[in-house]
């Protein structure tokens, strides 16, 4: 059974949510849509840089993906990933500074209380500075 292109679009919406890329512009191409046309086109959209270098992380199969939080299980340190380097994973605190290499198998996933934590553990460190 064919699908039609509203499913398949909001399938693909919900896989691309799933590994944390949004594509705010993903629609039917309306013109395609409302022709003859067999087989409508879906537009992608547009999208910032970030969501653009996420998704691009995710397609090629890295793990964590750029953007993504990470917790380094040694530490318990959490970081945005901002690449992937000689197998390593960089991570980069909240509120910038100086990133760290990590390997990925000593990386997790960072649940929303830990990401919530560190930023509320910079948005201090930032009111404490004269």
């Amino acid at each position: 059974m064919l699908r039609s292109t509203e499913e398949i679009v909001a399938s693909l919406r919900d896989a691309l949510t799933g590994v944390g890329v949004v594509l705010p512009s993903l629609c039917v191409d309306p013109v395609t849509g409302a022709s003859d046309e067999k087989f409508a086109l879906v537009m992608l959209g547009r999208c910032n840089v970030r969501t653009a270098e996420k998704l691009a992380s995710v397609l090629r199969g890295e793990r964590p993906p750029v953007g993504a939080y990470a917790v380094d299980v040694r530490d318990g340190r959490v970081g945005e990933v901002m690449g992937h380097v000689g197998g390593n994973v960089q991570l980069r605190p909240f509120g910038g500074g100086r990133e760290w290499d990590c390997q990925p198998e000593s990386t997790g996933p960072a649940g929303q209380e830990e990401v919530l934590r560190a930023r509320v553990r910079e948005r201090n460190r930032e009111a404490r500075l004269p």
